[in-house]
């Protein structure tokens, strides 16, 4: 049981180590021997977890998809098929990859060309937005007129968007910027009625500490 423990912890650490050189290096100049000695391992101890780079960047990927699934879930769990439920969830997800090297390495290592492998990571993303979205359109939360298909689409592509440039710039990643998306999103994806209760700048669990900046609820723009 403790070899087991220890062994378990080892490749924790890996893990986090190889998100974290992935994460400021990229994949193909990052090296085995830089991930060993960022998680404080031996060569010897990261070949008996993974046999090359690319089973730990897969690695990362599931482990970085399994902390959008959580996220996904408590959203739904909160929110039902409401429109509030998408945006709590991308508010989630870039929280996320502001603040856990694992999802930001993991989604950047979904969008690395050169390794040529097809990600679950965008993919368990875009199938909870469709999911959600097709759920609100059904629960009578979107506009009239508004395709669940066509909204979910701007919705992955926006998020992609934030994420790419969040690279470069970490401002793409703060709560401001996803509220102002939000800010002008909604008021062209839902039903009037539902208008005055979404909340752009994302709503709070019971029990929660606010965020900085006060909520701003939406009203919708006279044109």
């Amino acid at each position: 049981m403790v070899k087991q423990e220890r062994a378990a912890r080892t490749r924790r650490a890996l893990i986090h180590a190889a998100a974290e050189v992935f994460a400021e290096m990229g994949f193909v100049p990052a090296s085995l021997g830089a991930i060993s000695a960022r998680a404080g391992v031996s060569n010897g101890a990261l070949h008996f977890h993974f046999a090359n780079k690319s089973m730990l960047a897969e690695a990362v990927e599931v482990k970085a998809a399994e902390t959008v699934r959580r996220l996904t879930e408590t959203t739904r769990a909160r929110h039902g098929d409401s429109l509030q439920g998408v945006v709590d969830g991308m508010h989630a997800l870039i929280g996320a990859l502001a603040d856990d090297v694992v999802v930001r390495a993991g989604f950047q290592l979904a969008g690395d060309i050169t390794r040529r492998a097809e990600s679950p990571l965008r993919q368990e993303w875009q199938r909870w937005v469709d999911d959600s979205l097709h759920r609100a359109q059904h629960a009578g939360a979107l506009a009239t007129g508004v395709s669940w298909r066509d909204a979910a689409r701007v919705v992955v592509a926006v998020t992609v968007g934030l994420e790419v440039l969040g690279g470069e710039d970490s401002s793409w990643l703060s709560r401001q910027s996803v509220t102002r998306v939000w800010e002008l999103l909604l008021p062209l994806l839902s039903d009037r009625q539902d208008m005055g209760g979404l909340v752009p700048s994302g709503s709070r669990a019971p029990g929660a500490v606010p965020p900085p900046r006060a909520q701003s609820r939406l009203t919708r723009p006279e044109w």
